[in-house]
């Protein structure tokens, strides 16, 4: 089997399976690689509030003569935004830098910033959030909506009361991190997996493991790590802005190098988690209520 192109969303909505991450990219920095991507393929860029670049990513899409309604947009309510009015204010400010519509539309986080996690309030902030992204995503301002972090009891709780069920569920997910409860729970319910962090913020590349599948099948760390990601099923989005690594892990780079991992070398890589034991490398939403 090839490399998915896209993975299907409802509607009849295409998620393109590689993307660029934005976290961390600001001013020239973001626009640049945003720039660099579509220039080399990409059409799917992630972006966030929180993030505090939806213009300069605006800006990236317009500098790089590739039409907006070719890419696809996603965009995040930051967990200071939660609740009815929050979210409602950081809705508008997004479409305002990023332009109508937006393709999809997350929930960042099950929590509330600066609240408790064991608060009771997250949840009725979180179904508040996510009314709003429902109205939006009712007007046409979203084509469609989903969730970040959530956990398994956190989407059994959204399923329970959603007028419109979540697209997509963006995690942490490795072979350090696998997520297959996770996985599972999504795929039964129709719900797209979208990995972020596939390199372990880095220390993956190191891993002797990943050397040596990477080393046996003529890719780079970077490039098994993603297949690895690919092949069980998520979309990927890994962050550079450096144009040569951008390009590097390109759909079309990645989509090259599909066969290069086998059976018995994605066993490798799934082992990890057994052999070295679980290891998170970014936000941690399992004390959430």
């Amino acid at each position: 089997m090839p490399l998915p192109p896209t993975l299907p969303l409802p509607a009849g909505l295409a998620l393109p399976s590689v993307g660029l991450g934005t976290f961390r990219l600001r001013g020239a920095d973001a626009s640049g690689a945003v720039a660099a991507a579509l220039e080399a393929g990409y059409r799917h860029i992630d972006t966030a509030s929180i993030y505090k670049n939806e213009g300069e990513v605006a800006a990236g899409i317009a500098a790089s003569g590739v039409p907006r309604r070719e890419v696809f947009v996603t965009s995040k309510v930051s967990p200071y935004q939660q609740g009815e009015a929050a979210a409602t204010a950081a809705c508008k400010a997004s479409l305002a830098a990023l332009g109508r519509p937006i393709d999809l539309m997350l929930v960042h986080w099950p929590g509330v910033a600066r609240q408790d996690a064991a608060a009771p309030g997250n949840a009725d902030a979180r179904r508040q959030t996510w009314r709003v992204l429902e109205r939006y995503h009712r007007e046409g301002a979203f084509r469609a909506i989903g969730v970040s972090n959530y956990e398994v009891r956190h989407l059994a709780e959204l399923l329970s009361y959603a007028e419109v069920a979540p697209a997509v569920n963006q995690v942490e997910c490795h072979p350090r991190w696998q997520q297959r409860e996770l996985r599972a729970f999504c795929s039964d319910h129709s719900i797209a997996v979208v990995a972020y962090c596939s390199l372990g913020s880095g220390a993956l590349l190191q891993d002797p493991t990943v050397q040596a599948v990477a080393a046996s099948t003529g890719v780079t760390p970077a490039q098994a790590l993603l297949l690895w990601g690919l092949r069980r099923g998520c979309a990927v989005i890994p962050k550079s802005a450096d144009p040569r690594r951008i390009a590097d892990v390109s759909p079309a780079r990645l989509a090259q190098l599909w066969d290069r991992l086998t059976d018995d070398h994605l066993a490798a890589l799934d082992a990890l988690e057994a052999e070295q034991g679980q290891c998170k490398y970014a936000w941690d939403p399992s004390g959430i209520a």
